[in-house]
């Protein structure tokens, strides 16, 4: 459904049969805006951007030389009049420009001055990432943008503690969208999932600091692309009904659950961030109550799905439960549902077995990582198996019987598990039944 003033549409794919005495209802809410929700041209929307890069002594050298021309491309890719600065991370936060702890204004001439600025960049000192989004957080709130976005980069694990560094996650949370990078062999998957997560951005990594300029250029073009920030997935459950689970599944994977804000005791709010004209899938999960079980042909509301801005309903879109004694129909499987349970399993296991084989945990990590070759298998995705198998040796993919192989002194292999970590949170769209 759609508020055709809006150019927002919300479709629902499910399979509304459930079996007799069923309380669970999954539904996909795909979200399309033709234009950010907003009649508003995407160059009148004020934008601020924050490039924030590793300059710790790891990243000397080739990395440090490619880091410098992609934060140049990003300041290239900046249209005129959004506001923008570039912060070198190492134990601290520093400014690189502009030199006061402000933001400045894209042109001509502020363009030139940071790409002046950029290229003195110089590596030495340790990594503090908590630190590096605590200043782009101050930078933030002394501007009055509507479409807030960072780039964090780094070649290297954070320092500080885990409790700093969530600390500084939750200061920065609603706040703007980060997307975050690795580069080169000592990165943590973990810690750029982490960032994604609370801040609503996309996690990527790769060896060869080549590809920067490339990815700094396309995350740029997407942030300036947005028109509208502050979006909301409005969901209503009915009386006795919990939400299992809210989660982005296209095009990454973000489980949006924990960040619930109750407009009443049944209605909450999910952030889903900035947009432009993009699309985008949610994978919603109620129980129902079990008073409220239907009778057979009886149909019901799961919920009610709102995609929100303010006080403004852009788009609406309903989950139905229609219980039925026909196995026939009450086990047909809706596609993009299963294909997204599918693949947050997969993400959700590589994950947590390479998080097991980190901590010395050889039993789960084992367990975790076959039943990962084994969803990988099954989803045809031959990329993530070949990386897996850098970890795992692979007996029998099909059943997902693997054997842990000792930790190797060749970085490469461990730096392909956690590319396949991130991999495995970015999804294909299959075909709507």
């Amino acid at each position: 459904m759609t508020d055709e003033s809006s150019g927002v549409v919300a479709e629902v794919f499910q399979n509304e049969y459930v079996p007799v005495g069923a309380t669970v209802a999954d539904a996909v809410v795909t979200v399309t805006a033709g234009g950010g929700g907003t009649s508003r041209p995407a160059h009148g929307a004020p934008a601020a951007e924050v490039i924030m890069i590793d300059c710790s002594g790891s990243m000397s050298g080739e990395r440090l030389v490619q880091a410098r021309k992609a934060a140049a491309v990003a300041v290239d890719t900046l249209r005129d009049g959004v506001s923008f600065a570039v912060v070198a991370g190492t134990d601290w936060a520093q400014m690189v420009y502009p030199d006061r702890q402000t933001l400045a204004v894209a042109d001509h001439a502020t363009r030139a001055a940071a790409k002046d600025a950029i290229r003195h960049l110089k590596a030495g000192g340790g990594t503090k990432i908590g630190a590096w989004l605590t200043l782009a957080r101050e930078l933030f709130l002394a501007d009055r943008a509507e479409i807030r976005h960072a780039i964090l980069l780094t070649d290297g694990r954070n320092g500080e503690s885990t409790g700093t560094f969530e600390r500084a996650l939750e200061q920065c949370k609603g706040l703007f969208v980060c997307d975050s990078r690795g580069v080169g062999q000592n990165w943590s998957a973990a810690e750029l999932i982490k960032i994604a997560d609370a801040l609503l951005g996309t996690a990527d990594g790769m060896k060869d600091p080549a590809g920067l300029e490339a990815d700094f250029r396309s995350m740029i073009e997407a942030a300036m692309g947005k028109t509208v920030a502050g979006v909301t997935l409005r969901v209503w459950t009915p009386a006795g009904a919990t939400i299992r689970f809210v989660k982005q599944v296209h095009p990454e994977i973000l489980d949006l659950t924990g960040r619930r804000t109750d407009v009443s005791a049944r209605v909450g709010d999910y952030p889903i961030g900035a947009w432009g004209a993009e699309s985008r899938d949610y994978h919603l999960s109620v129980e129902l109550g079990s008073d409220t079980i239907g009778d057979i042909g009886e149909e019901k509301l799961a919920a009610r799905v709102s995609v929100v801005r303010g006080d403004d309903v852009l788009a609406k879109g309903l989950v139905r439960v229609v219980w039925t004694d026909e196995e026939a129909k009450s086990t047909r499987l809706n596609k993009r549902v299963a294909h997204y349970t599918g693949a947050a399993e997969l993400a959700s296991a590589i994950q947590e077995g390479l998080a097991a084989r980190e901590a010395g945990d050889t039993v789960t990590a084992t367990a975790r990582l076959g039943r990962a070759v084994q969803l990988a298998t099954e989803a045809g995705r031959s990329d993530t198996v070949q990386l897996l198998g850098r970890v795992v040796e692979v007996q029998d993919a099909r059943t997902g019987t693997v054997q842990l192989k000792r930790r190797s002194e060749n970085k490469d292999v461990d730096i392909d598990a956690e590319i396949a970590a991130l991999g495995s949170r970015k999804t294909t769209r299959v075909r709507p039944n």
